[in-house]
């Protein structure tokens, strides 16, 4: 018999490859984020007279530069979250605890077969199709509500913010409603069984039970979700008119775009100088992205009751 309290062989060396793998991420990470910084730092030092020799470098100064892009880039995502998290909830709530086996399983599978879409298939999608159906609505949102500079302003087609949200929001819909239905589904089943044997209707139960238990992981879901959104190029890069202001006309084109889109399009002809500019609006996104990811974190730790990583 093998003594009691031995370490195994296998025990050990499972325990090092798991190190040895949560140390890697962190080392792949901080790679990352030195490369960015390196090949970024002649943009950082340059002088404005430099920066402005650049053909499509508009403003005078590198944060000027910046500023615009990441504000176009969180307006795009944060409306982009407005949309996809409530219907997200929604069909999570409806395939775990509404419909019926068949049906959910079914729908189930098509929810997360939109996570393999292409991106560039939702921008085609996005340029070709969505954006005339949005026309006649956008118009009548104008006309109807236009003294409110969030709808004044708007010229067909539909190339703007606005309807680069819409995709985003399809784009991250399976993300998000994978995620809460997986939470949706671990809520204790006494604690259910509990709600029904008082009395409690369905939405009582959900309301009581089933939200409260799964609200830190929809938090982690939405922040999945924003994620996807605030590092999307090609979709955001077909289905936007590109500008560089902080504007927050959500019809008018020519007002925003975000740092992902402005990369794929700017890089191909960059050399120099312009490609340091253009990976400092990189290291910019990786930053911006890292502060979210750690709000998201604080705000999960306030509450333990289910998080995947405690």
């Amino acid at each position: 018999m093998k003594a009691i309290g031995r370490p195994q062989w296998g025990s050990v060396l499972f325990s090092g490859l798991s190190r040895a793998a949560g140390i890697f991420i962190l080392v792949v990470l901080a790679a990352v984020a030195v490369f960015l910084i390196i090949e970024a730092w002649p943009a950082l030092t340059a002088k404005t007279s430099d920066l402005e020799k650049i053909s499509w470098f508009k403003s005078t100064s590198l944060a000027g530069y910046i500023g615009p892009l990441v504000f176009g880039t969180l307006l795009s995502s944060v409306l982009a979250l407005v949309f996809a998290v409530p219907l997200s909830l929604g069909i999570a709530l409806f395939i775990s605890h509404y419909a019926p086996r068949r049906v959910a399983q079914t729908l189930a599978y098509v929810i997360d077969l939109l996570a393999a879409i292409p991106s560039v298939v939702f921008g085609l999608w996005g340029a070709l199709w969505l954006l005339p159906v949005l026309n006649p609505v956008f118009t009548w949102l104008s006309k109807t509500l236009g003294f409110i500079p969030l709808f004044a302003d708007y010229q067909a087609p539909a190339k703007n913010v606005l309807s680069a949200s819409l995709v985003l929001a399809v784009m991250i819909l399976p993300i998000i409603t994978a995620v809460a239905r997986e939470v949706f589904l671990q809520t204790p089943k006494l604690h259910e069984e509990a709600a029904l044997a008082l009395g409690a209707t369905k939405w009582e139960l959900i309301k009581m039970a089933v939200l409260p238990f799964g609200r830190s992981g929809v938090i982690s879901a939405a922040m999945l979700g924003l994620g996807r959104a605030l590092g999307e190029t090609m979709a955001v890069l077909m289905v936007i008119s590109p500008g560089f202001l902080y504007s927050f006309y959500l019809l008018k084109p020519g007002q925003h775009q975000t740092i992902a889109a402005n990369i794929a399009a700017q890089f191909p002809e960059a050399s120099g100088l312009s490609v340091s500019v253009l990976i400092a609006t990189g290291l910019a996104l990786f930053v911006f992205t890292f502060l979210v990811n750690m709000g998201a974190r604080a705000i999960i730790a306030r509450r333990k009751d289910f998080s995947g990583a405690n």
